[in-house]
């Protein structure tokens, strides 16, 4: 009694109804609103350290003088230009998996458009993996540097009181993190209103800023950067390093694009954030050049003494702001993860009835909380942060890059001029922007590559323990048909009630069944084994989540049921049951309000067995015990759910 069919994969960059349906409910206008407030915090507070940043480079390799501010804020531009508006918000975000972004739901589109090849999965899997690692690396470090160039405006506005700078920083993060279990749509309609005042704050302040020196709207032109790499090659190499501190943020743009649609997001760049941006360097560049003193911190040094403190307060909103976008992307980064066997099976709440890719993830929220905090105590300046912020995000941008070549060319059908084109444009510019960030390892540059290497093991690690452990169990559990047929041969007791046996896989028996039978001797009147499978789509539409398999007997009332799911969705195994039920796919007199739910729990017991080193063996166990509760996780009810369990090796 089959009932399956294929999922559809999407191949033309379309939304999904899931992110489409938000619209009718939200209206544009408020979904555009709640997209500002939680998409672009980190790249519309950039301009609080981005210039500083640059004019502060070692061996003056950027001065304030016309030549040198008018190549670097063209150099700005047209970094904004290119890597934002046209890779990310053109380009990047056709590349939906049915609405959702981030590394790893356009490592899922390309992995189904490469078919069965082991080797180009494989490594499309690796740059998944580094991707991701690196976005962790960007999220940890995104908090910190932001708050932190935020309260630093209190030493501008009053000196005396820079002592207060780091613990109020702790206590405007504690409160951020505290709070995101309310979900993104909440915090963003929150959120929402006063991005768009610093927004327009920002561009009122550029605006008033270019008096100083009209003529910096030259800047925006590119022949002020080929000038300023003619002049100075080596000084302009340095100074992209610094440079792309104004376009971090692009890749948790497209990772948060799952939480609100890619139309709003796309309305609220093009609308607001961009202008407002555009305005403000432009108002900073022409400060400089007036007042070569102010690049100490000309963002704060471009408004008003009377509007300082104001700014102070709204900039310490929205650097706030700012850690949400990398935070809620990382949320929906770790759960794409996790479906993916990449990670642990991890707790997932649902924080929005209608939107399904609002999710709080407990175990990730305080993880970043924990890494932003020791940042935060350890580097204790933004100043300091800024040398290791650039290689994580440089690193995700060319991961992103290749990935995105690889759907232009298998589903868009791109010819080789076009994608030769787009690979010079924007891996190239890619490329140069992480070579110049590589230069800044040894001074601090080295920790998001820790934190990503960090990941990047984990990862790995768990994948492959994976790997082992179920094939390690698999030979403890045998066949599943051939143990049903033995059932039938051996006419074992049957008992009434229904019992439900959660397992991954229909080729092999769930421990629980062979040892429940084994040790008892006797058996449920109705036997059903539930196997979830996570594709590589992000939804499952329910007419094609089911599949059930009598296992070559229709008379004995044991079935499997494998349940489809996406990897934006937590398997619902009751609710699977009883929508099997409804569609007929059951036998009848199955009764599922009471049945029991069995659960094969595996003690792990770490050999000397080869496949992986003893040291990543222990990791992997540690993983396992920190791993989500399968009841849990399975959405069974805790009082009708029995463990069983056995020793396994590893």
């Amino acid at each position: 009694m089959p009932h399956s069919a294929r999922a559809r994969e999407p191949i033309d960059g379309s939304a999904s109804p899931r992110t489409a349906g938000l619209a009718p409910r939200a209206g544009a206008g408020g979904l555009t609103l709640a997209a500002l407030g939680v998409v672009f915090g980190d790249i519309g507070t950039s301009p609080l350290y981005s210039l500083q940043t640059v004019f502060s480079l070692d061996h003056g390799a950027v001065r304030p003088t016309p030549e040198d501010v008018y190549g670097v804020i063209s150099m700005m531009f047209w970094s904004i230009t290119l890597i934002v508006s046209v890779k990310y918000v053109s380009l990047v975000m056709r590349a939906d998996n049915q609405g959702e972004g981030g590394v790893m739901a356009l490592a899922a589109l390309v992995r189904a458009s490469l078919g069965e090849s082991r080797r180009r999965t494989a490594a499309v899997l690796g740059l998944a993996i580094l991707g991701a690692a690196l976005f962790y690396g960007d999220s940890v470090i995104t908090p910190a540097i932001s708050v932190l160039s935020a309260m630093e405006g209190i030493g501008v506005a009053a000196p005396e009181l820079s002592h207060i700078v780091l613990p109020v920083a702790v206590t405007i993060l504690a409160v951020l993190f505290a709070v995101q279990h309310f979900g993104t749509g909440k915090v963003g309609s929150l959120f929402g209103p006063v991005m768009a005042t610093w927004f327009t704050a920002i561009a009122v302040a550029g605006v008033n800023g270019t008096r100083h020196h009209p003529a910096i709207v030259k800047g925006l032109s590119p022949t002020y950067v080929v000038s300023f790499v003619i002049a100075h090659p080596f000084f302009a190499f340095l100074a992209m390093g610094a440079v792309v501190l104004c376009i971090t943020g692009a890749e948790a743009l497209y990772a948060d694009m799952g939480h609100f649609g890619r139309a709003p997001i796309r309305r609220a760049w093009f609308f607001i954030v961009f202008p407002a941006l555009t305005l403000n360097y432009l108002g900073q560049g022409a400060l400089v050049l007036a007042d070569p003193q102010a690049d100490r911190n000309p963002f704060f040094l471009l408004v008003p003494d009377w509007a300082v403190v104001p700014m102070v307060v709204l900039a310490t909103a929205a650097t706030v702001i700012a850690s949400q976008a990398v935070i809620s992307g990382a949320f929906s980064v770790s759960r794409q993860a996790g479906q993916l066997g990449f990670l642990p099976p991890l707790r997932v709440r649902q924080t929005s009835e209608h939107a399904g890719g609002q999710v709080y993830l407990p175990a990730i929220n305080w993880a970043l909380f924990a890494g932003v905090l020791t940042l935060v105590v350890t580097f204790r300046t933004s100043a300091r942060l800024a040398t290791a912020y650039g290689v994580a995000v440089t690193g995700a941008l060319v991961i992103d890059t290749v990935l995105v070549l690889i759907v232009a060319r298998v589903l868009w059908d791109w010819p080789t001029w076009k994608l030769a084109i787009a690979a010079i444009a924007f891996g190239g510019v890619e490329a140069t922007f992480l070579a110049a960030n590589l230069t800044k390892v040894a001074q601090g540059g080295w920790l998001p590559l820790l934190i990503a290497a960090g990941v990047f093991v984990v990862m790995t690690t768990w994948r492959r323990g994976a790997r082992i452990l179920t094939a390690n169990r698999a030979g403890k559990e045998g066949s599943l048909r051939g143990f049903v047929d033995d059932l039938h041969d051996g006419h074992i007791p049957r008992v009434p009630g229904t019992a439900v046996f959660p397992h991954p896989s229909i080729d092999t028996t769930p421990l629980a069944l062979r040892l429940s039978v084994e040790h008892i001797g006797v058996l449920h009147d109705h036997v059903i084994i539930v196997s979830a499978s996570a594709e590589n789509v992000p939804h499952v539409a329910e007419d094609e989540s089911l599949h059930v398999d009598d296992l070559g007997h229709d008379d004995d009332g044991i079935y499997h049921l494998t349940l489809r799911h996406g990897f934006s969705e937590s398997p619902d195994i009751p609710a699977a049951l009883a929508r099997s039920e409804q569609a007929g796919l059951l036998v009848e007199g199955a009764d599922l309000d009471r049945s029991s739910y069995f659960l094969s729990r595996a003690t792990i017991r770490r050999t000397a067995a080869p496949g992986m080193a003893r040291w990543r063996k222990q990791l992997f166990i540690a993983l396992t015990r920190n791993a989500a509760d399968p009841a849990e996780y399975f959405q069974l009810p805790g009082d009708r759910t029995v463990l069983i369990g056995t020793q396994v090796d590893l």
